[in-house]
């Protein structure tokens, strides 16, 4: 039997550092933005929205597009929670029976919520967040009437740090079947079929935290998917292919000629264009008004003159 003190303290704290590190290991994360569920990390099949934004401003921005993409799913889609019958919800005149009235705000509390529109995937990447999507959500259409609302002057509480949103319509394993088969997916809707036939396209590659593809290979891939009968024009296409690399998920998406004139779906540069055109326009009144005061004192000082 080991009597030695100084062993037995050194024992002790090694047990005791080693379940410190389990410990925080196995902490929730307080610090995650509420009401946005986490979900696990990218999975072939995924779509959704990736963003990018400031560096160490991630929990804000995520909670920021959560309190956005709300908004605008309640306005396009509706609120996404499961219908209430006049049934669950009784009546207020229940004759006062209070047994009743706690039974039914208990049953209120459980009564369970559909999955949300948006759910937060836990990437762990400095600047970047991938919100996942579920059906009705459209990750093209919805982008572009959020961007084309910031354009047109509408003001987003918050999403300051947010920079650039990325609609992803699907997404597979990044390898060289997976990019041909979430390209045949996503391609075909636009490109194939009698009246899809002269297209004009580009396609622009984003790589990130991969080294297995290279952009004028991904290029080659998915123009040969487009097929013959279109055209490449890089600067008035008509449809803009998106890929987006990053580790070992490829995701795509195809959006429209409105791609360069939103900023490349970048909110912070449509948010300052907006507020610059504001203020050319606030100026431009503030001139127009200077120069009709003269005219108009001029006038009224010759009409004084003649009476």
């Amino acid at each position: 039997m080991d009597t030695n003190p100084k062993k037995r303290k050194a024992d002790g704290d090694a047990r005791h550092e080693e379940a410190n590190k389990k410990y925080k290991h196995g902490k929730k994360n307080w610090g995650a933005p509420p009401n946005m569920a986490a979900d696990r990390g990218l999975q072939p099949g995924d779509m959704g929205v990736w963003a990018t934004c400031a560096l160490k401003k991630e929990a804000p921005s995520i909670a920021d597009l959560r309190d956005l993409f709300q908004e605008y799913t309640s306005q396009l889609y509706g609120d996404g929670q499961t219908d209430v019958t006049a049934e669950e919800q009784g009546s207020d005149d229940d004759g006062g029976d209070i047994e009743s009235a706690i039974q039914k705000e208990i049953d209120g509390i459980r009564k369970p919520a559909k999955d949300p529109y948006f759910r937060n995937a836990q990437i762990g990447t400095a600047c970047l967040i991938f919100l996942k999507a579920r059906k009705p959500v459209e990750p093209v259409s919805f982008v572009e009437k959020i961007c084309q609302d910031v354009a047109n002057g509408k003001t987003i509480a918050r999403c300051n740090f947010v920079k650039r949103l990325t609609p992803i319509e699907a997404m597979d394993k990044a390898s060289d079947r997976g990019l041909e088969n979430v390209a045949r997916q996503v391609i075909a809707p636009h490109f194939h079929g009698p009246d899809r036939a002269g297209k004009k396209f580009a396609i622009r590659v984003s790589i990130r935290n991969n080294k297995q593809f290279t952009r004028d290979g991904v290029i080659q891939t998915v123009a040969a998917v487009v097929g013959q009968g279109h055209k490449v024009d890089l600067s008035n296409y008509d449809l803009l292919i998106l890929v987006e690399i990053y580790q070992n998920m490829i995701g795509m998406s195809v959006v429209g000629p409105d791609f360069e004139k939103l900023k490349r779906f970048n909110l912070a540069e449509l948010r300052d264009a907006s507020r610059r055109e504001e203020n050319v326009t606030t100026k431009k009144k503030d001139k127009s008004a200077q120069a009709s005061e003269p005219a108009t004192s001029s006038k009224t000082a010759e009409e004084t003159s003649e009476a």
